[in-house]
């Protein structure tokens, strides 16, 4: 499955990128040893090479048993907490690319679930001028600004992606400390062209052919495609920047974890 705007400009901008664009933010850290305690839950590839770092176990999204497996065995290591990382599309009008939301709490259809209040205030704190708020789970792309405009009015969440409510999830039934940071690559008022979502890669890179195809049938999304494709640039500049802020283990410190962890019953 893919994140909200893995079928849109960034995985257009990952295809024309650099191979070293994704450089891992905390590669050039001094070797340390930290006991791996967070685990950072993406849903692209180039999230999970800026997510990877010390004291991090890095999981792409998958097929939900292969998910319960991994978060069973992180847990019998060790693991107490699990963070929601990449990036989202705008629902509040106010948001832009390149903006963040920490999640206040994730909602799927009726379930609202609240986020590790100390471990989202410690990223509130390092990451300025970051919103917090709720962040809505979805499990198919909004690409129509009126259905953003619908879901944020139902809702009130400010950003939606395709992996939070996993994680939420996931933290619930394992006894997970857990936390969502996303930074806004498609605003609420910013509609997706269908070349992007004929040219969606499931799990992988972008099908150039699909999308070209679709442009040369439909040569007025060029333009859309090509403003969207920015907004991926300036959003993935920001993954690499605060991904080196946040530093080992995101934020979360052993002791901090521990306590606040409650089994799930």
């Amino acid at each position: 499955m893919e994140s909200q705007l893995q079928y849109a400009g960034l995985t257009l901008a990952d295809t024309l990128a650099d191979a070293d664009a994704d450089k891992n933010p905390l590669a050039d850290l001094a070797p340390e040893h930290h006991r791996r305690i967070v685990i950072a839950f993406v849903g692209l590839a180039f999230e999970a090479r800026i997510a990877a770092g010390p004291g991090v176990l890095v999981v792409c999204r998958g097929p939900g048993r292969q998910l319960a497996a991994a978060a069973e065995s992180a847990l019998r290591q060790g693991y107490r907490g699990i963070v929601s990382f990449g990036v989202a599309g705008g629902l509040a009008p106010e948001l832009r690319a390149g903006d963040w939301v920490i999640a206040s709490a994730i909602q799927e259809a009726h379930t609202v679930r609240e986020t590790d209040a100390k471990w989202s205030s410690r990223l509130l704190n390092v990451i300025g001028g970051a919103r917090h708020a709720p962040i809505v789970g979805v499990d198919d792309p909004v690409a129509e600004p009126a259905a953003k405009q619908e879901l944020h009015r139902r809702t009130g969440a400010a950003a939606v992606d395709m992996e939070s409510h996993v994680v939420a999830r996931l933290a619930a039934a394992h006894g997970l400390a857990f936390t969502a940071v996303r930074v806004i690559v498609d605003s609420a008022d910013r509609p997706i062209p269908r070349a992007a979502l004929r040219g969606l890669g499931v799990g992988g890179p972008t099908n150039v052919l699909a999308l070209l195809r679709e442009l040369v049938a439909r040569p007025s999304e060029l333009s859309p495609l090509a403003r969207i494709a920015i907004d991926a640039f300036a959003a993935r500049a920001e993954l690499l920047r605060v991904r080196r802020l946040l530093g080992p283990h995101f934020g979360l410190t052993d002791s901090e974890s521990l306590a606040a962890v409650t089994p799930a019953r």
